[in-house]
């Protein structure tokens, strides 16, 4: 017996016949072309996947290959598709549109965007953000990490509410995470305080990382002197780490740091954050000090690491 609690399931069910009826789905046909739902995804995967095969389709659309094979075959009858044997198996190939393929994919690819332009174009921009937010998020959780790092923007710029944003993630992760309290929430207040009084754009600067417009990541660095940087609120929402993403907002970082000549870089961490400073070792950061503290509802043991530039 599933553990999946019965109301979930009817609300995914519900879902999925709502959304099918908006779109206007159910006649198996889009926008009162030719081509089938089925049809129509086969054309843009293969105009999408690199030595695109029938197997690959199979695996990725969930298709029958009998049905699959029906589909090909019209297609390279009507000179939409065609294929060439793979070099390296005899046995398989590779599949590809003609002229005459790209340019129906791209007139169905413009019919589709025009479709969902008119769904969603008398609505608030607030709720088109909404929708646009929580699609995402469904998608992400139900897709492999692949899917994650393709949805995710990067951006240097700061803009109102992302600093309020940032120190709510802090707030909520190190809660569930390490048992910090609220005094660990007021203390980032602080940081931010300090630092926006001295804040300039030409020393400092900071990195999001954003999927559907919300912030799921960011890190900073803080000019301390012409030759010194701190790194500073480093953090990443539980479900977009194991991705690589840490990874490359701490390369931003470092490249930024290279970049303004910076001799020297610094942060301030907690031995439990262990990931965090097992990515900061890999990249050439040394323990300086550490020390004892009692502060946020526990003990723990604030650490400093250390990086040469030059």
């Amino acid at each position: 017996m599933s553990s999946v609690d019965t109301s979930i399931v009817s609300i995914v069910r519900r879902f999925n016949r709502f959304y099918t009826n908006v779109l206007g789905l159910l006649d198996q046909h889009i926008l009162n072309s030719e081509f089938s739902l089925s049809e129509a995804r086969v054309l843009f995967e293969i105009e999408n996947t690199e030595n695109c095969t029938a197997k690959m389709l199979i695996d990725q659309l969930n298709l029958d290959a009998g049905y699959l094979s029906r589909i090909l075959k019209r297609f390279e009858k009507q000179g939409i598709s065609y294929r060439i044997k793979s070099n390296e198996d005899g046995r398989s190939y590779y599949l590809f549109l003609t002229d005459q393929g790209k340019d129906i994919l791209s007139k169905l690819d413009t019919m589709s965007e025009e479709q969902v332009r008119q769904l969603v174009n008398n609505l608030p921009e607030q709720h088109q953000r909404h929708i646009s937010k929580h699609m995402m998020a469904i998608e992400n959780v139900l897709s492999d990490n692949s899917h994650k790092v393709q949805n995710v923007h990067i951006r240097s710029d700061l803009k109102p509410g992302d600093v309020g944003f940032l120190i709510h993630l802090h707030g909520w992760v190190y809660a569930k995470e390490c048992g910090y309290n609220h005094v660990f929430e007021g203390y980032v207040c602080k940081t931010f305080y300090e630092f926006f009084e001295k804040y300039s754009p030409d020393k400092d600067r900071f990195w999001f990382a954003e999927v559907g417009g919300e912030i799921v990541g960011a890190i900073a660095i803080v000019g301390h002197s012409s030759e010194k940087a701190q790194l500073r609120w480093f953090i990443l929402h539980p479900e977009f780490r194991g991705i690589g993403l840490g990874r490359t907002l701490l390369q931003e970082a470092l490249d930024y740091c290279k970049e303004r000549k910076y001799q020297t870089v610094f942060l301030e961490t907690t031995e439990d954050q262990k990931k965090a400073i097992q990515m900061y070792q890999n990249v050439g950061f040394k323990k300086t000090a550490e020390r004892e503290d009692h502060s946020w509802g526990v003990s723990h043991t604030e650490e400093v690491y250390e990086l040469s530039l030059i």
